[in-house]
C-alpha cells in the first residue's frame, strides 16, 4: 500500500463532501455526473468504510435508471446534459454492486439492486455484434446505434459482464446467454483489434484489455513493454495520451492496477507512488498536468473519479480484501467461447 489509513480516509471524505443529498456523486462542485465515474466513486466510498453514501450513490442510479435499463451519459442540477446511451457507462453498475456486496456482505443490497445490473446488462448485450465487440452508444436521438466499438469501452464491459455473471450464480440465476457473451467479447478484445475504432494514442486502449482481464499472461505483458515507453513519464505518471505530456491521476492508478494483474507489482508501486505528485493537502487528488511545468489541467480541478482510481488502486496494490481480488480478477467467471481459443502464457 502507499496511502496510509489517515490518507485513505481523508481522501475518501473528500468524494463524500461532493456528493449530493440525491446520492448523485459529480466530477466536483457544480459539475456534473455520469454514471461510470458516479460508480468509480461509489466504490471508493464503499472501501473507506462509507457504506451508507456508497448505498445512496446506487440508489439514485436505481431511481435514475430508464425502464429499458440504460443511463444518460451526463446529468447535470437536476437536468441531462448528454442525452447519449454509451454502453460502458451503463454497464459499469454490475462492477460497484458487485464489490458493494464483496466488501459489505448484505444481501438484501444485492438482492434489491439485482434488477438494475440486469436490465443495464440486458440493454448492453442488445448492441454486442456478431463479432463480439459491442457497439459504444446509442445517439443522443435515442435510436441510432453508434457507428463504431471502442476497444476501452468493450474492455470495461468485459469486467463489468464478469461481475454481473458473478452476481447471478451467487443469486442462483443461470445466465448461460451472459457466459457465451463474455468470451466472445474478450476473444474480440485480445485477438481481434480490427473490430475496434483505432484510438490507438489513448493510453486507456493500451492498458485496459489487460485491467480487465481479456488479455492475460505472456500477450498481456508484451502488450504492457510494447508501449512503456511511449505513456509513461518517469517519475510523473502515465500520459493520457501518447503525443502530449499530460499526465493523469487516473489513468496512472488504472495502469498500476493492470500491472497488478500480470505480476508487476513493484512497477505498479512505483507507478501509484509517482502519482502522489497530484495529491492535495485535504486528500483529494487533481485530475492531471501538463509538464515541464506541471500546470494544474483541466482547469485546476480536484474530481471524484481520480480520488476513487487512486483509492482503488491502492487497495488493489495491498494485495489483500475483497477489493484487490475483484480487480486482480480472482474467483470471477471468464465466460464461454464458441470456438476456445487458448491463451499463450
Amino acid at each position: 500500500m502507499i496511502l496510509t489509513p489517515s490518507q485513505t480516509r481523508a481522501t475518501v471524505d473528500s468524494i463524500a463532501k461532493i456528493q449530493l443529498d440525491d446520492g448523485m456523486i459529480p466530477w466536483f462542485p457544480g459539475g456534473h455526473c455520469d454514471p461510470w465515474n458516479h460508480v468509480e466513486a461509489a466504490m471508493a466510498l464503499t472501501l473507506g468504510g462509507r457504506v451508507a453514501e456508497a448505498e445512496r450513490a446506487y440508489g439514485w442510479l436505481a431511481a435514475t435508471q430508464h425502464p429499458n435499463g440504460a443511463w444518460f451519459n451526463y446529468y447535470l442540477d437536476g437536468s441531462i446534459e448528454d442525452y447519449r446511451l454509451d454502453t460502458n457507462v451503463i454497464a459499469y453498475v454490475a462492477t460497484g454492486v458487485w464489490q458493494h456486496f464483496l466488501v459489505t456482505r448484505d444481501h438484501a443490497f444485492l438482492n434489491a439492486m439485482w434488477p438494475v445490473v440486469e436490465r443495464a446488462v440486458e440493454f448492453v448485450l442488445h448492441l454486442q455484434q456478431p463479432g463480439g465487440e459491442v457497439l459504444w452508444s446509442i445517439e443522443p436521438d435515442g435510436v441510432t446505434p453508434g457507428r463504431f466499438a471502442l476497444l476501452t469501452g468493450s474492455s470495461s464491459i468485459y469486467h463489468s459482464l464478469r461481475c454481473a455473471i458473478a452476481i447471478a450464480e451467487h443469486l442462483g440465476h443461470e445466465r448461460p446467454e451472459w457466459e457465451l457473451a463474455a468470451g466472445n467479447l474478450a476473444t474480440a478484445v485480445a485477438y481481434k483489434p480490427d473490430r475496434f475504432e483505432p484510438k490507438d494514442r489513448w493510453a486507456m486502449d493500451w492498458y485496459y484489455p489487460v485491467l480487465t482481464g481479456a488479455m492475460t499472461g505472456r500477450a498481456a505483458r508484451a502488450r504492457i513493454a510494447d508501449r512503456w515507453d511511449e505513456f509513461v513519464m518517469d517519475g510523473l505518471g502515465v500520459r493520457c495520451v501518447s503525443d502530449n505530456p499530460w499526465v493523469t491521476a487516473a489513468e496512472t492508478a488504472e495502469c498500476a492496477m493492470a500491472l497488478c494483474t500480470i505480476g508487476m507489482e513493484d512497477e505498479a508501486a512505483e507507478l501509484l507512488t509517482w502519482a502522489q505528485h497530484l495529491r492535495d493537502d485535504d486528500g483529494a487528488y487533481w485530475t492531471g498536468c501538463v509538464h515541464p511545468q506541471c500546470v494544474r489541467f483541466p482547469g485546476g480541478e480536484h474530481t471524484t473519479y481520480t480520488s476513487a482510481a487512486v483509492v482503488l488502486a491502492d487497495s488493489v496494490l495491498d494485495g489483500h480484501g475483497p477489493t484487490a481480488r475483484l480487480f486482480r480478477g480472482e474467483g470471477l467467471p471468464v465466460g464461454l467461447l464458441a470456438d476456445p481459443i487458448p491463451d499463450p502464457t
